[in-house]
């Protein structure tokens, strides 16, 4: 038997909450990734995470060492994350002909696991293109395809944490995979960024310029760091639009989101669900501080911004922004 599934019986049957919380603590951040990609939301990740750690507590008497402490617990989560979709689903049932996932929510990348490892694997597969077309699959179908394509589970494995034949685990994910390929843009079709995680020089020289663009209410530099065939979101209202980069700038404009001459912007540069993104700050007349507005997550092919999916941010302390600058 491997330590920790030694310690965890150990502290288990000691009946001591606290010495079962530091055996149980280290697996937090691995675990409210994977309900982040179950569910799209980082609030209701954490929630489940926490009710995670309570059936978990529940459950510790169960445990018999026989199987992979961190496999146990991501049974426990996945199941988890299935009975709140069964629940949320039925209370906000999402129309067929939406494109897009409204309560879709950025990720701090403070929040991702520190193990080297698992943090590889979170990051491979935390972009929101990712994120975003796994809502596309029915809740089974997608734990299927993330305990199968993602972490990289053995379908005998998949099928005793989910209740299923190993026949149906292997229908669920070649019909998960057909759906990913339909819904992913085709620049798109592999999630996976190289093996470096850092930002690339372009990356942040775009992030600048969007930034500045901004802060000089210079319409035009806006529009010429988009591609023309910009795919848009603005959340928490539905829907991906795919549009020109005048239509989207004449948008935005239209809206009183970016008024020519007469916002005053700041911005900072920062980076969610390992992609550039830029912390956007508003001040209007008569207040002497920016205040948070919104953030901007960016995909950036060839120098422009192919995708751009707002937040707004103000509602979002755990993305750790300053309110006001």
């Amino acid at each position: 038997m491997t330590d920790d599934r030694a310690a965890f019986i150990a502290a288990a049957r000691s009946n001591d909450a606290a010495r079962f919380a530091l055996v149980t603590e280290p697996y937090r951040r691995e675990l409210q990734v994977h309900c982040y990609r179950m569910l799209a939301n980082y609030e209701d990740a954490q929630d489940m995470t926490q009710e995670t750690f309570l059936r978990v507590w529940n459950k510790r008497a169960s445990f018999k060492g026989d199987a992979a402490l961190r496999t146990w617990l991501y049974r426990i989560a996945t199941n988890a994350c299935l009975d709140f979709l069964e629940k949320r689903n039925d209370r906000t049932p999402v129309p067929a002909d939406l494109p897009d996932v409204h309560y879709l929510q950025p990720y701090p990348d403070r929040m991702l696991p520190e193990d080297p490892q698992e943090s590889v694997v979170a990051r491979e597969t935390i972009e929101l293109a990712f994120i975003v077309t796994v809502q596309h699959l029915p809740p089974r179908q997608r734990a299927v395809f993330i305990l199968r394509d993602v972490l990289g589970w053995p379908a005998p494995k998949v099928a005793d944490a989910l209740d299923l034949t190993v026949p149906s685990v292997t229908s669920a994910l070649q019909r998960a995979r057909v759906t990913m390929r339909e819904q992913l843009p085709d620049r798109r079709l592999d999630w996976r960024r190289p093996a470096t995680h850092e930002l690339s020089d372009e990356e942040r020289d775009v992030v600048r310029s969007y930034i500045d663009a901004h802060e000089r209410n210079d319409v035009e530099g806006l529009m010429a760091l988009l591609r023309h065939d910009l795919r848009f979101t603005m959340l928490p209202d539905p829907g991906t639009l795919v549009v020109t980069a005048k239509d989207a700038v004449d948008g935005w404009v239209s809206g009183g989101l970016f008024q020519r001459g007469k916002d005053d912007w700041r911005g900072v540069a920062t980076t969610v669900n390992r992609m550039p993104a830029a912390a956007l700050y508003l001040r209007i007349s008569d207040d002497p501080e920016y205040r948070l507005f919104a953030i901007a997550v960016l995909h950036i092919v060839d120098g422009r911004i192919a995708e751009l999916t707002g937040f707004d941010a103000g509602d979002k302390p755990w993305l750790d922004l300053p309110p006001t600058l």
